[in-house]
């Protein structure tokens, strides 16, 4: 899992069947600021939020609940706070 903040959204409007229905957003890990990946939206996120993200195939499928589709980026959660060297980071809304 890793931390990322979501600095856009995809439009596509030819994709592969298996993509059908899912959101596709692009967001740049916190450690990694210049570099931007697509990921799959399970959280709702929305451009500008901190977000939980998941880089592994396997978990990938688990939450998307989807055994098929081809994902290794996928964000899992919309992060409120969090605390890093006992200082607590709050995310502005």
């Amino acid at each position: 899992m890793r931390l990322a903040k979501v600095v856009g959204n995809v439009v596509s409007t030819v994709k592969d069947p298996s993509f059908n229905g899912y959101k596709l957003m692009i967001v740049a890990f916190l450690d990694e600021p210049d570099k931007r990946h697509i990921a799959f939206d399970a959280a709702e996120a929305g451009i500008g939020d901190t977000v939980l993200v998941t880089t592994d195939g396997g978990a990938s499928n688990i939450v998307l609940n989807d055994d098929y589709v081809v994902a290794d980026v996928v964000i899992c959660g919309v992060v409120d706070h969090y605390t890093l060297n006992k200082e607590k980071n709050s995310i502005k809304m």
